[in-house]
């Protein structure tokens, strides 16, 4: 049987050419540690750490690699920098959007810090004014993702990034759906922080992350995690500059070398050509789904405003049951069920039950779709 991988939300499959190849090659050929050893594999390895900052900084508008800081994945990134930043009686905002990475460690930090959950409708867009109305007087970031994971809508971030600067509040945002994906532009956005993850729009492996950070935010925030550095070995205290303060253990160097290349995929293919090639696949998919009966989709009908995620609910059957099908009977990956967001699922109308998520990227056929929608078309006429 054939397999069509529909699951890209999750993790990104394949991952950009030549990523597997440099992974073996720094394995194989490489293996030194960075910032402990003073000879040349190590200075190698370095280099392409180093690189690879100046890579992020390139693909989102960011003028400091030191302020590149790397991690596991986004969820660690998004915990490093709300639990740093939020301090007794701080107030966030959040939209219902959210996915747990953000809402889990918020609600960790209840007895100290107080957040506003903003309503979107129930096509996942979020209102200006329903923001404004949200601040307070200690009113410290608003954190909001850039996109959902669960029907793709995409929120207006650059009006938030707008109010956040006009009353001097920290704007973080979670890149999860849209890095890779959107041109994103750090400073036109008036960020002071965004998580980002390796491994699924940005195409490179599983197990590397990290955030970009304004220095005015870093010299508001605490850290996570301390230890070895390579640097100050002199001392038991965390060192305080960049990127030090937030890189304490070894990195995933393997992971970054992977990283390495995939942006560099993206940065030459284009993502204004990924988007395009994207969008086209998305309109073919959204065609053939609004005549697909007894089904329902989820959020905007229109490719304009969201990203290649499609949620679609089986009314006359069980979500886990369809996926379950698709998988075993046409060799279709999704995933079903709340993905993660259960605030979003709310917000949108399909909790407790979730939904059937097909998410798509420019590696994704034509013939992928349309042997996708003839599949559904056979399962909801059974």
């Amino acid at each position: 049987m054939k397999y069509i991988y529909l699951d890209n939300g999750a993790t990104s499959y394949p991952k950009a050419p030549g990523v597997a190849e440099s992974i073996s090659d720094y394995i194989l050929n490489v293996g030194t540690n960075i910032g402990r050893g003073a000879y040349s594999l190590s200075y190698l390895a370095e280099n392409i750490v180093y690189e690879t900052r100046e890579l992020i900084c390139e693909l989102f508008n960011f003028d400091k690699p030191e302020n590149v800081i790397f991690t596991k994945n986004i969820t660690e990134s998004m915990n490093v920098l709300i639990k740093g930043l939020l301090k007794e009686g701080d107030h966030v905002i959040v939209s219902s959007m959210e996915h747990n990475a953000v809402m889990r460690p918020l609600n960790s930090l209840k007895d100290k810090i107080q957040y506003t959950k903003v309503q979107c409708n129930t096509l996942g867009e979020l209102e200006i004014e329903d923001v404004k109305s949200s601040i307070k007087p200690n009113t410290k970031a608003i954190i909001m993702t850039h996109a959902s994971n669960v029907c793709g809508t995409i929120l207006d971030l650059e009006k938030i990034g707008q109010l956040c600067k006009k009353n001097n509040i920290f704007f973080i945002m979670d890149s999860t759906q849209t890095a890779g994906f959107l041109d994103i532009d750090f400073q036109r956005l008036n960020l002071d922080a965004m998580g980002f993850t390796g491994h699924k729009s940005l195409l490179g492996p599983q197990g590397i992350g990290g955030f970009i950070v304004s220095d005015k935010m870093v010299n508001e925030m605490n850290t996570l995690i301390e230890g070895g550095t390579g640097s100050l070995s002199d001392t038991e205290i965390q060192p305080n500059y960049m990127p030090d303060k937030f890189e304490a253990g070894t990195l995933n160097i393997p992971g970054i070398y992977g990283l390495n290349t995939s942006l560099k995929y993206l940065l030459n293919y284009g993502i204004l050509n990924i988007r395009e090639k994207e969008i086209y696949l998305i309109d073919r998919f959204l065609e053939g789904l609004l005549n697909i009966d007894k089904i329902r989709l989820i959020g905007h009908e229109s490719s304009n405003c969201r990203t290649g995620v499609l949620s679609i609910d089986f009314p006359y059957d069980d979500n886990g049951i369809v996926a379950h099908e698709l998988s075993k009977k046409y060799g279709i990956m999704t995933r079903s069920g709340l993905h993660c967001a259960p605030s979003a699922h709310k917000t949108l109308g399909t909790f407790p039950k979730g939904t059937v998520r097909f998410s798509l990227s420019h590696f994704t056929t034509l013939k992928e779709i349309e042997y996708s929608l003839a599949s559904i078309n056979n399962i909801v006429n059974i």
